[in-house]
Formats: C-alpha cells, structure tokens, sequence
C-alpha cells in the first residue's frame, strides 16, 4: 500500500499499475465501478489534466489478505483552488496484488464537486 501510494504521487503509473491485479474490481468516490486494469486504463485522462492528487499515507494496517491505509490527500486545481480531504483506502489482496478497492472519504460531495 505505502509502495503503491509513493509511486502515485511520483506520478510513476507503470510501479502503480504493478501491484493491481488485471482483474480488479475498483471502486471509485463518487463515480462507476471499474473491471479490471483495461478499464482503469481507459478511464485515465488524455493527455494533461488541470489537477493534481497527493496522498499523504497516515498509516497502514494489513494483514496478508487485507489492507487499510488511512490516507491525508490533497488535490489541486490548475486555477489554484486546493481540497484538503481524508480517505480510507481498502483493499483486498492475492498475491501481492490488489484484487478490490473501496475508497471511503469524509467529505464525498465536496470531492466530486472539486473535480466536476
């Protein structure tokens, strides 16, 4: 968890994408559910986005099949706005690799407004 978020925020995709499963399930604050890594692929933007996502990991509990890493993130809007917000991020695992994702915030309508 703390390897996969380290990536994310270096912006390293490929490390990211190495430790989730082809077949994932992954759910999503305030948007679909998505199937699988081609799926996730295909949801990604295109070419630059106006927004920036850093995931402070506050602390991790797992064990060999589950993990819970709760997580300060703050996003940032290419017009300056800023969203301070905090998630638990959970996770099924199989061998080493996210099978399932949730994602629980304090706030979901404030995220899916900044991000509107």
């Amino acid at each position: 968890m703390r390897q996969g978020l380290e990536a994310f925020n270096r912006g390293e995709m490929q490390a990211f994408a190495a430790i989730v499963a082809d077949d994932v399930v992954w759910h999503q604050i305030g948007a679909e559910t998505m199937q699988g890594t081609q799926a996730m692929r295909d949801a990604m933007p295109q070419g630059e986005v106006d927004w920036q996502i850093t995931a402070d990991v506050h602390d991790v509990v797992a064990n060999d099949e589950h993990a819970i890493a709760l997580v300060n993130a703050t996003a940032t809007r290419g017009d300056g706005r800023t969203l301070e917000y905090r998630t638990a991020e959970i996770v099924h695992i199989r061998d080493g690799k996210i099978t399932e994702r949730w994602a629980f915030s304090d706030d979901t309508q404030r995220i899916t407004e900044f991000f509107a």
